[in-house]
């Protein structure tokens, strides 16, 4: 398809071609925007040079924030969580530095793990879904799953024959987020099928896990000795480990909220 070519178009007559020419050539920010930044354009006495500059960079703003929220749906994170809504000072057992470091997501680039280890209601869960909220907009592909559903997912894809192509495609996102590992008892196959997970991703890309248990009570979870070793090896080596305590700030925040009305009458 072919769009004629005119000169001394009316401006009512230029905006339906710009209008066509943008949605034949796929550019739904400059065809929503044109009007806004041509008037703006006018008034700040741009050059043409710098009128097309707006309109290009308003459609790449656009692009990039499209791709971002497409990575975060992606992920599969099952509610939204970010690191600025996120209350440090109700768990000083987290340093903001740390985190803040983590959120320039180096290392996810270095192939680096990163483990929560901590009691319910401490902000593991919300620490590990910012961070991988941030992982995403930043251009790495993230993908979240609970431990149990992982494994499930393993042995089913066993049962089938499709394995390989389920550890495969765990093993190419950039980051593995892992949530409540250590709430319930895997059996052995189920704990080596995660081993597989986890070898297939070492040194090459990055998985962050959240865990309620340290790891001297992995045991718990991976029951055979050597296997719970190799696992907690896979996890830790050259990665970040932080510990988020014992008190759950989210108790102490319902408690503070009970306590309200009593203190206001």
């Amino acid at each position: 398809m072919t769009m004629p070519r005119q000169r001394g178009l009316t401006e009512q007559a230029g905006d339906a071609a710009i209008d066509s020419a943008c949605r034949l050539l796929r550019l739904p920010s400059i065809r929503n925007e044109f009007s806004d930044i041509a008037d703006r354009a006018i008034k700040d006495q741009m050059t043409y040079r710098g009128f097309l500059a707006e309109l290009l960079m308003a459609e790449c703003d656009d692009r990039a924030r499209r791709r971002s929220e497409r990575r975060i749906k992606a992920a599969g994170f099952p509610r939204e969580k970010s690191l600025r809504s996120f209350d440090f000072d109700a768990n000083p057992n987290i340093d903001p530095a740390t985190i803040h470091t983590l959120a320039s997501c180096e290392w996810i680039k270095k192939s680096q793990p990163l483990c929560l280890i901590g009691d319910s209601g401490t902000g593991k869960s919300h620490m590990l879904i910012a961070l991988g909220t941030e992982a995403a907009m930043k251009g790495y592909r993230v993908r979240y799953t609970l431990a149990t559903k992982l494994v499930n997912e393993l042995v089913e894809a066993a049962d089938e024959k499709q394995l390989n192509k389920t550890i495969a495609r765990y093993g190419r996102v950039d980051l593995l987020c892992i949530d409540e590992l250590g709430y319930m008892e895997l059996d052995r196959h189920g704990a080596e099928l995660l081993f597989q997970v986890l070898t297939e991703r070492e040194e090459k890309n990055s998985v962050a896990i959240a865990s309620n248990e340290s790891f001297g009570g992995w045991t718990k979870t991976f029951t055979a000795p050597r296997l719970c070793a190799a696992i907690v090896d896979r996890l830790t080596f050259n990665g970040t480990i932080i510990e988020t305590g014992t008190d759950s700030y989210r108790l102490a925040s319902t408690r503070a909220r009970a306590e309200e009305p009593v203190k206001a009458s």
